[in-house]
């Protein structure tokens, strides 16, 4: 547990309490370590790799809520722990992934008596408030072209390349395939983008600024 930034900060027993009351779990690619309405056994930290929090609609679409990077917590699951509730939505390994999940018990022993367990919970708690309000007003606000080159330009490694489907940016976004393709199109078309199998590259991220600007 030495790979997250508060392990250092925590007293030599909490230290020991969570190396022992913790296991580490790895997940392929497009695994989904934890479905709706599953029981929470922990807290749930990423060490490497990503996961993606989505709910689906009735007719089966995808819509992103939140990504946990690594070093990040799992808000929802937090919740669950504390509240004694089942988990509200799905969560899926963006690439090859390595979790620990810290025992419910052992977390909550520690929020009582660590502060910088505190200090964690209580942020990860507000980051995600803040995501979800900005998501939100990016979907109420913004013309789908907008959301996209939003999106695009979010993700662009430095070289802007983004590794994803049109599908699993449409699962991101909370449309469909058809949509996200007939605008990658139009963003092709103007040079915007190039657009490969399981890939886009970012051309000209001037314009794309330019349109995701409210």
């Amino acid at each position: 547990m030495r790979e997250l930034g508060f392990f250092c900060r925590m007293s030599p027993s909490g230290q020991e309490i969570l190396s022992r009351g913790h296991s580490r779990h790895r997940f392929t690619k497009g695994a989904v370590p934890v479905s709706k309405g599953q029981s929470v056994s922990g807290a749930y930290f990423v060490l490497s790799g990503g996961l993606r929090v989505f709910t689906l609609s009735p007719a089966g679409r995808e819509a992103t809520l939140y990504q946990i990077a690594p070093g990040e917590t799992c808000v929802l699951a937090l919740n669950c722990l504390f509240n004694d509730l089942l988990y509200p939505a799905w969560v899926q390994a963006e690439e090859d992934s390595e979790v620990a999940v810290v025992g419910g018990p052992t977390y909550r022993t520690l929020f009582e008596t660590e502060k910088p367990i505190q200090d964690l919970t209580v942020k990860a708690l507000s980051t995600i408030v803040f995501r979800l309000m900005d998501e939100l007003e990016q979907i109420h606000s913004c013309r789908l072209d907008q959301r996209l080159a939003q999106f695009l330009l979010r993700h662009a490694s430095a070289s802007g390349r983004i590794a994803m489907t049109q599908q699993e940016i449409a699962g991101h976004m909370g449309t469909t395939r058809e949509v996200v393709a007939r605008l990658m199109a139009d963003f092709a078309a103007k040079t915007w983008v190039e657009t490969t199998r399981g890939r886009v590259t970012v051309l000209n991220p001037a314009a794309l600024t330019r349109l995701a600007a409210p």
